[in-house]
């Protein structure tokens, strides 16, 4: 059965999946990152689970709700965690230099086996669309990947809003 799922799946979900696993693999190791590329991953992947979540539930305020809960719970708990001691922000350069880390990928793999798992599962089962587990639950993760993502970039960007002031403050002194 595996098989059969594998060969019926588009060959475009594997070309995804091997930019994920591409970009992912890219910060397992010591990187310098654009102030304005801190964005980019955490809107594509919010915009991919949010797609998630409609392509699942349609437009249910339920499901939408249960989206944004989760992404606010777990940007709060991220954000309250501190940055890695060796993450430094370069105002003149606007560049992060930032530790290799597995975090990323796990969450990029994360969303797209999620978003991968569920249709496979609905295409197979299109009534699990109708119990609330799944209707509720689906978005529910989907919204902690999102916070997840969006928290790791508002820490650096709090950092560079911070390192920013220091810089203004030293010149003005």
């Amino acid at each position: 059965m595996l098989m059969q799922i594998l060969l019926h799946t588009p060959k475009w979900v594997f070309a995804v999946f091997v930019l994920l696993a591409w970009l992912g693999g890219r910060q397992l190791v010591a990187n310098r990152i654009g102030l304005n590329r801190v964005l980019v991953m955490p809107v594509a992947m919010a915009g991919l689970s949010f797609w998630g979540v409609v392509s699942v539930s349609g437009e249910s305020a339920g499901a939408l709700l249960g989206w944004a809960v989760a992404a606010l719970l777990l940007m709060v708990l991220v954000l309250r965690r501190p940055l890695p001691a060796t993450t430094r922000y370069d105002a003149a350069a606007r560049q992060f230099e930032v530790a290799g880390t597995a975090m990323p990928l796990m969450l990029m793999m994360g969303i797209f086996l999620t978003k991968y798992v569920v249709g496979v599962s609905l295409a197979l089962h299109p009534e699990l669309r109708h119990q609330a587990a799944f209707a509720l639950g689906v978005p529910a993760l989907y919204g902690a990947f999102s916070g997840i993502f969006a928290a790791r970039a508002a820490r650096l960007w709090r950092l560079a809003a911070a390192s920013g002031a220091m810089v203004s403050s030293a010149r003005a002194a």
